[in-house]
């Protein structure tokens, strides 16, 4: 059973038919084509995007769904589109889970039967690279009453 050590996880056992790829990486990373789906608490819906050819990488994602309802990117190649997962990358610093932002001008696809993927950049203005998903309250008023 092929493993990957040295990552952020420690040591990971993984099937081949575990690995997602990218043929063309991912936005800033195009030499980092395979990919683990890791999930590290249960009922989280968080994911972690983990490399194999760089074991100190790995991204942290999540289904923007349950985020932002109305989030419905193009998928950018042929399949199903019941078979395509749909992820963002999210950034939570650290201590301030209310600033979590997902990069919603860049959702990753991974279609599951074939565990192919790829990243697609969005020339949309209402998508961002860093959407606020908890909005603060911006009067007074309105911090009060939060």
């Amino acid at each position: 059973m092929p493993e990957i050590t040295e990552t952020r996880f420690g040591r990971i056992e993984f099937l081949d038919e575990d690995v997602v790829t990218f043929a063309e990486g991912l936005v800033g990373f195009p030499d980092l084509n395979t990919f683990l789906l890791l999930s590290t608490k249960e009922n989280s819906p968080f994911r972690w995007l983990q490399s194999l050819e760089a074991p100190a990488m790995a991204f942290l994602v999540v289904d923007p769904e349950g985020f932002v309802p109305n989030y419905a990117p193009p998928i950018p190649f042929e399949a199903d589109p019941e078979s395509v997962l749909v992820y963002t990358t999210a950034t939570i610093p650290h201590g301030k889970p209310e600033e979590l932002t997902l990069n919603l001008a860049g959702p990753i696809f991974i279609e599951a039967h074939s565990r192919l993927g790829k990243q697609s950049v969005l020339d949309d203005e209402a998508y961002t690279i860093k959407h606020r998903v908890m909005v603060q309250p911006e009067s007074a008023e309105e911090r009060a009453a939060a």
